[in-house]
C-alpha cells in the first residue's frame, strides 16, 4: 500500500458514517483528517435543507458575517465614481471603476471574488449581468452588494462575510474557515453560520427544514453533525 493510500485509510477510518456527532467533536475530526495533508485546506459546511428552490416561496439565499473570518483571501471589485470610488479604495477593494469595470468584464477579465456597486451604477452593471450572474457575482440589494456604503459592504467582504443560496437539490455549501484555525473559532463560524440559515427559512418550506449537516475538509471525510444540539442552544440563547 502506498503512503498516499495509507493516509487515506486512516483519515476514513477517523470517521464513523453510520453516526451523528456532536459538533465539538466533529470539528475536532475534520481538523485531525485535515493534518494528513500539506496545504492548509478549507473547512466547508454543506446543509441538505427540506425546500425546493424551483418555487419562489421556498428559495434560501442571503449573507452571513462568520465571526472569525474565512480564512480566505477575497479580491473585490467595486463599480462607483468619484467620492464612492474613493471610498471604495480606502476600505480596501481590490478592482474599482464604472465603464472601464464594464469592459474588463466583457473581456473576460474577471480577477475578483465578489462585486459591489453604488445604486446609480446599476443600469452599467445591468449591461454585464448575463457575465456575472451565471458566476453569482451580480451585485445584489438584499445581499448588501447594491449599496451606498461601499466601504462598509467591501470592510464586509473582506472580514469575512459569506454568500449562501439554496441550489436545485436544496442544499447550502460554504467555506467557514481554515484547518488551522482554532476549534472554538471554528465552532463559532459554524453555528453563526448554521443559525442563519434558520432565520431565512422561507415561507413555503414545510415539514422538516434542515435536513443533514455534514462538515468535511476540502479533501477529507464528510462528518455529519448534530443539528438539534446547535439549533437548540441557539432557541436558549435567543430566550
Amino acid at each position: 500500500m502506498t503512503k498516499i493510500a495509507k493516509k487515506t485509510q486512516a483519515v476514513r477510518e477517523l470517521v464513523d458514517r453510520n453516526k451523528t456527532y456532536a459538533l465539538a467533536d466533529a470539528v475536532k475530526i475534520v481538523k485531525d483528517a485535515a493534518k494528513q495533508r500539506k496545504f492548509d485546506e478549507t473547512v466547508e459546511i454543506a446543509m441538505n435543507l427540506g425546500i425546493d428552490p424551483r418555487h419562489a416561496d421556498q428559495n434560501v439565499r442571503g449573507m452571513v458575517e462568520l465571526p472569525n473570518g474565512t480564512g480566505a483571501t477575497v479580491r473585490v471589485a467595486v463599480f462607483a465614481k468619484d467620492a464612492k470610488a474613493e471610498e471604495a479604495k480606502k476600505a480596501g477593494a481590490d478592482i474599482v471603476g464604472a465603464e472601464d469595470l464594464m469592459e474588463m468584464i466583457q473581456n473576460g477579465q474577471m480577477d475578483f471574488d465578489r462585486c459591489i456597486a453604488t445604486p446609480d451604477m446599476m443600469p452599467l452593471v445591468g449591461r454585464v449581468g448575463k457575465i456575472l450572474g451565471p458566476r453569482g457575482l451580480m451585485p445584489n440589494p438584499k445581499l448588501g452588494t447594491v449599496t451606498p456604503d461601499v466601504a462598509k459592504a467591501v470592510e464586509s467582504a473582506k472580514g469575512g462575510a459569506v454568500e449562501f443560496r439554496a441550489e436545485k437539490a436544496g442544499i447550502v455549501h460554504a467555506g467557514v474557515g481554515k484547518a488551522s484555525f482554532d476549534a472554538k473559532k471554528l465552532e463559532e463560524n459554524i453555528v453563526a453560520f448554521i443559525e442563519a440559515i434558520q432565520k431565512a427559512k422561507p415561507s413555503g418550506a414545510k415539514g422538516t427544514y434542515v435536513k443533514k449537516v455534514t462538515l468535511s475538509s476540502t479533501m477529507g471525510p464528510g462528518v455529519k453533525i448534530d443539528v438539534a444540539e446547535i439549533i437548540s442552544s441557539g432557541s436558549q440563547k435567543a430566550a
